[in-house]
């Protein structure tokens, strides 16, 4: 009977934790190859390893299916560690690791971010590789569900976010 219930569970827990769709994260690299092939817009998760809320924001937010599904439909996603010791090459720049210790930062977030260091941010580009916005701090599933849409809709270029955040109407689950 024990191995009947542990057979249960097991089979349960696998299917639940299956069925959850990641997060496709690309360097930012990739993103900007395929962008050129398949123009989408751009989302920049800026994180460093030793930051709790961009934990959070991977374990509560980035891990929500509802999440996770409209941002790999909609986005290309590139996560970039703030503190990152790998070059890029971007715009026929190359983009390395600055300083030492405990004020390292990498020039290309430093320079997304305008250089004002902020973890977790999280940045909006259009097709075009251009900035739209930069959003400093946590973002909540609920808030951010609101955030993807409005700029995945285009809402950005006629209606001011709060007439949009009052019409929007949420797919998430309660």
């Amino acid at each position: 009977m024990k191995k009947l219930l542990f057979l249960i569970i097991f089979t349960a827990l696998h299917l639940t934790i299956g069925a959850q769709e990641k997060i496709n994260w690309l360097s930012f690299e990739e993103a900007i190859e395929l962008n050129k092939e398949v123009p989408k817009l751009i989302l920049i998760d800026i994180y460093t390893d030793w930051c709790g809320y961009c934990k959070k924001m991977d374990k509560e937010t980035y891990a929500n299916i509802t999440i996770a599904t409209y941002i790999n439909n909609n986005f290309y996603a590139i996560k970039l560690d703030g503190e990152g010791k790998e070059d890029i090459t971007y715009k026929g720049y190359t983009f390395k690791l600055k300083g030492e210790g405990r004020s390292k930062y990498h020039e290309l977030s430093a320079a997304l971010m305008e250089g004002k260091l902020s973890y977790p941010t999280t940045i909006f580009m259009t097709e075009k590789e251009q900035i739209l916005q930069k959003i400093p701090g946590y973002l909540s599933v609920e808030r951010f569900e609101k955030i993807l849409a409005y700029f995945n809709t285009e809402a950005y270029k006629d209606q001011e976010w709060a007439d949009f955040e009052k019409k929007f109407k949420s797919k998430l689950t309660p």
